[in-house]
């Protein structure tokens, strides 16, 4: 199974929780909004567009958790096979039988 890293330098948004407050020290450029104080976006720049955000990534949690609820539990063992499924289908962002054919593909 192939392994998804996150190189360093790379700049992540989250939420103000303090546990990512180490992502500086581990190398990582960083950029929080703070739910707390009511900010969900920023507009950094001031160009109209706000991107400073989690939103993305709340959506896929989202996605994530209604796709393993049918299974009513996961082993630990294999939860980072269906990690790299759900990872797979989300960044196709197709279904059917054009996901099948973008999986075949991918296997050969």
């Amino acid at each position: 199974m192939a392994l998804t890293i996150v190189n360093t330098d790379t700049l992540i948004y989250t939420d103000e929780y303090n546990i990512y407050s180490r992502l500086k020290s581990w190398g990582y450029q960083h950029k929080t909004v703070c739910h707390g104080k009511g900010e969900y976006a920023r507009d950094e720049d001031r160009d109209g567009f706000h991107e400073v955000h989690v939103n993305t990534i709340e959506g896929c949690w989202s996605l994530l958790r209604s796709w393993l609820r049918p299974h009513r539990g996961i082993s630990q063992e294999k939860l980072p096979f269906y990690l790299a499924l759900f990872e797979f289908v989300y960044n196709i962002k197709c279904r059917g039988k054009s996901l099948l054919n973008d999986l075949i593909e991918l296997l050969i």
